[in-house]
C-alpha cells in the first residue's frame, strides 16, 4: 500500500475524527484544517492548518501536498428545520473546498453527500446535489459518498426502526426504497473513505448505501457505479 497525502476539512467531526485516526494508523499523511484553538481534538500526527472552511483564501494554500482532498463539513445533526443552514454552512462551505481543490491541482475529491431521492429532508438533499454538481463543473475527479443516516456515537435512536428496515426488504413495494436509504455505521463510513482514498476514482464514482455496508470488503464491494 503506498502512502496517501490527504487533505480533510471536517476532521474534528463525528466522521471525521474516526477517519483521520485511522488514515493516520495506516501510515497516511493528514492535513487537518480546524480553528485555532480545536487543534486538541486532533489525533496526534496531524498536520494543522488553522482555516475558516467558508473562506477557501484561509487555507487554500496549505492544501498541497495533497493526493485527495476529503471534504466533510456540514450542520451537526441535520433536520427539516435547519434549511437556511444547509445553504449556509454546507453549500459554501463545498463550494469553496472545490475551489481550493482545483487551486492545489488535488488528483481526487472526496465529498459526503446523501443518498436520494428521499421523503423527508428534501432541502439538504438539494444542496447536496448541487455540492456534487459544483465538484464535477470544476472537472474533478471525485468520490461521492452517499449514506442516508450514520449510526454510531450519540447517534443510536434508529436502531429502533432496524426491525422495520428488514421487514421493509421483504416487502415488494418498500423494498427498494429500504435498500437505497438503509442505515449505515460509522465504522462502514470510516471503511469506505479509507478505500476510496487509497483507490481514487478516474472520473465520477458514488457509494450509495448498499456499497457503504460492504464497506469491510471494498475489494468485492464497490465496482464503478457511475454518478
Amino acid at each position: 500500500m503506498n502512502s496517501k497525502a490527504v487533505f480533510i476539512t471536517g476532521a474534528t467531526g463525528f466522521i471525521g475524527s474516526a477517519l483521520t485516526a485511522e488514515l493516520l494508523r495506516r501510515g497516511h499523511a493528514v492535513g487537518a484544517l480546524t480553528r485555532p484553538g480545536s487543534e486538541s481534538k486532533l489525533p496526534g500526527g496531524c498536520r494543522v492548518v488553522h482555516g475558516d472552511a467558508l473562506n477557501a483564501g484561509s487555507y487554500a494554500s496549505q492544501v498541497a501536498p495533497a493526493d485527495s482532498f476529503v471534504h466533510l463539513v456540514g450542520v451537526s445533526h441535520p433536520g427539516p428545520s435547519k434549511g437556511a443552514e444547509f445553504r449556509s454552512i454546507d453549500l459554501q462551505s463545498i463550494r469553496q473546498a472545490v475551489n481550493a481543490a482545483a487551486q492545489a491541482e488535488v488528483r481526487h475529491f472526496v465529498y459526503l453527500s446523501v443518498a436520494r431521492p428521499a421523503p423527508i429532508m428534501r432541502e439538504y438533499q438539494a444542496v447536496r446535489a448541487e455540492g456534487e454538481d459544483l465538484v464535477k463543473q470544476a472537472g474533478l475527479s471525485a468520490t461521492f459518498i452517499r449514506p442516508w443516516y450514520v449510526l454510531g456515537p450519540g447517534r443510536r435512536w434508529p436502531i429502533a426502526l432496524v426491525p422495520l428496515y428488514a421487514i421493509a426488504r421483504i416487502l415488494p413495494p418498500t423494498r427498494e426504497g429500504a435498500i437505497r436509504l438503509a442505515l449505515v455505521t460509522r465504522d462502514q463510513m470510516v471503511c469506505s473513505l479509507v478505500w476510496a482514498i487509497e483507490n481514487p476514482a478516474t472520473g465520477i464514482r458514488a457509494l450509495e448505501p448498499q456499497d457503504i455496508r460492504r464497506g469491510g470488503q471494498p475489494e468485492r464491494a464497490f465496482g464503478h457505479r457511475a454518478a
